[in-house]
């Protein structure tokens, strides 16, 4: 099949960023303090995670992009805008909410084992001020993007408020809305252009249990109809992607073929959804590429990304 992809498409996400900090270290014997192990740390890393690991997918497929979120003001908002800064991306749209604190999960592994995850958070939802902030900054910054990606992680940025305004903002200015939504209530989402949610998550929102192509079509009708949207996008890893467009549901057949981890496919896909729709592609093809996108990052370790290369080898194979 074939795709084009504009190079100077423009794509701006907005979203719940974090940071993913990875301690790496060896385990050889049980704590005399309680019985756990002793981790003797070696190295550690710190990675853009969440909306911020859809920006480097952009990124990654050479894509001019940009991101809006908040942070705390602590020292992890400076690891923000260091690995922000080390992709080349300003920290304009960066907010900083002073009764927040910058989301990072920290994973302790020893021998390619994670022993734990530990979640410093706040999900609260921002207040009113926040919400005006960030509605400035979109109006500021959205002319001369093509399509705004909004990364849902439910850790209490995108209020229904905000996202009213989001949709204002982005349908005033011709810019296409695509949204990948968390939580039960998809009402919340009210007009964007194309929603992706996940199998598990169309089936909770729902309350369909989707285990044929008429279940499958059904739920897909019901998030159309409750989030008033253009189209339906589901993703249902090894049974590939649904779309529903038209009135008519569509399912491409899976293209992974080595299933490493699938950490981060869903960012992956979301923002190759937005490239291809950037480009001018239709939705079929868009969900095609975005397929072959998701096949290369399940085969690497770890919140991975593709490169056009890449992507164009798994349409050769």
């Amino acid at each position: 099949m074939n795709y084009k992809i504009d190079d100077n498409a423009k794509i701006l996400v907005i979203g719940d960023l974090m940071i993913d900090h990875y301690i790496y270290g060896n385990c050889n014997r049980i704590s005399p303090e309680a019985p756990v192990p002793v981790v003797e740390i070696k190295s550690e890393s710190y990675t853009l995670g969440g909306a911020g690991n859809v920006l480097k997918n952009l990124i990654s497929f050479g894509c001019t992009s940009n991101i809006i979120s908040i942070v705390g003001n602590d020292d992890n908002a400076g690891i923000v805008a260091n690995e922000l800064a080390g992709q080349n991306i300003n920290s304009d749209g960066i907010i900083k909410d002073q009764t927040r604190c910058t989301t990072i999960k920290s994973r302790i592994l020893a021998v390619n084992h994670q022993l734990i995850r530990m979640d410093r958070e706040s999900v609260e939802p921002i207040s009113p001020e926040i919400e005006q902030l960030i509605l400035a900054s979109l109006t500021q910054n959205i002319k001369g993007y093509g399509v705004l990606l909004i990364s849902d992680y439910n850790k209490g940025l995108l209020t229904k408020t905000l996202l009213k305004g989001i949709v204002e903002i982005c349908s005033a200015a011709g810019v296409k809305t695509i949204v990948d939504p968390k939580g039960l209530d998809f009402s919340k989402y009210w007009g964007v252009n194309v929603i992706k949610p996940n199998k598990k998550e169309a089936s909770m929102a729902t309350g369909i249990t989707i285990n044929s192509m008429e279940s499958l079509e059904a739920a897909c009708k019901k998030i159309k109809e409750v989030a008033n949207c253009d189209d339906v996008i589901i993703t249902m890893s090894e049974e590939g992607m649904a779309y529903y467009s038209n009135n008519t549901l569509s399912v491409i057949p899976t293209k992974a073929l080595d299933v490493v981890d699938v950490t981060g496919a869903g960012d992956t896909v979301l923002a190759s959804l937005g490239l291809a729709l950037a480009s001018g592609n239709s939705l079929h093809i868009a969900c095609d590429f975005a397929n072959h996108a998701a096949a290369v990052v399940v085969n690497k370790v770890g919140s991975a990304t593709a490169t056009l290369h890449e992507v164009e080898q798994k349409f050769l194979n």
